[in-house]
């Protein structure tokens, strides 16, 4: 299905389930990126990624682990949405650009701890979730709990959602987004 089905909805266009969503969207960013317009098409999917990503902001996981989680998703499934909404949010949180560059680049972390979070995260992809004692032990070792292993896959969870939505629909990247690109 080419990615033209896929309309930039506007609060006013689309369906009335999502327009809560799509002005908590518009208010937390200042505009209605594109990537959750064209995901209110269906409003189950919105919904369940809004659902999702308040679940895995809630966690027991700091900030920047998620989003070393989120950032890993997004290049991983060559999401360029992702990238630059996550690449956005590191720059906010104050990040190393060292970090974000290895972010970006699928490279290394220059950050133990946060290194163990990728390695983690995309070992629990690469076993579908069967990972070995060793694998956890290393993750545990860096600080991370077996609480934190079972949010990864939370966090997995709303980034395979919202990155593979974008890509079915061809999301540009859109407003203040753009810089992160």
């Amino acid at each position: 299905m080419p990615a033209t089905a896929f309309p930039d909805h506007t609060l006013e266009s689309a369906p009335a389930a999502t327009r809560p969503g799509l002005a908590a969207i518009a208010r937390k960013q200042g505009f209605l990126p594109a990537a959750a317009g064209r995901m209110a098409t269906s409003p189950e999917v919105l919904g369940g990624f809004l659902k999702m990503n308040a679940l895995f902001e809630s966690t027991t996981l700091d900030k920047l682990s998620r989003e070393v989680l989120s950032m890993t998703m997004a290049t991983r499934n060559d999401c360029h949405v992702c990238v630059a909404m996550h690449t956005g949010i590191l720059t906010a949180l104050g990040a190393d650009p060292a970090l974000v560059a290895a972010l970006r680049e699928s490279t290394p972390l220059p950050d133990e701890r946060l290194e163990a979070m990728r390695r983690f995260t995309l070992a629990v992809l690469a076993t579908n979730g069967e990972v070995d004692d060793e694998t956890l032990r290393a993750f545990t070792a860096h600080g991370y709990t077996a609480r934190n292993a079972l949010e990864v896959t939370l966090g997995i969870a709303a980034y395979t959602l919202s990155t593979l939505a974008n890509r079915m629909t061809g999301a540009p990247v859109d407003g203040p987004l753009t810089r992160f690109a």
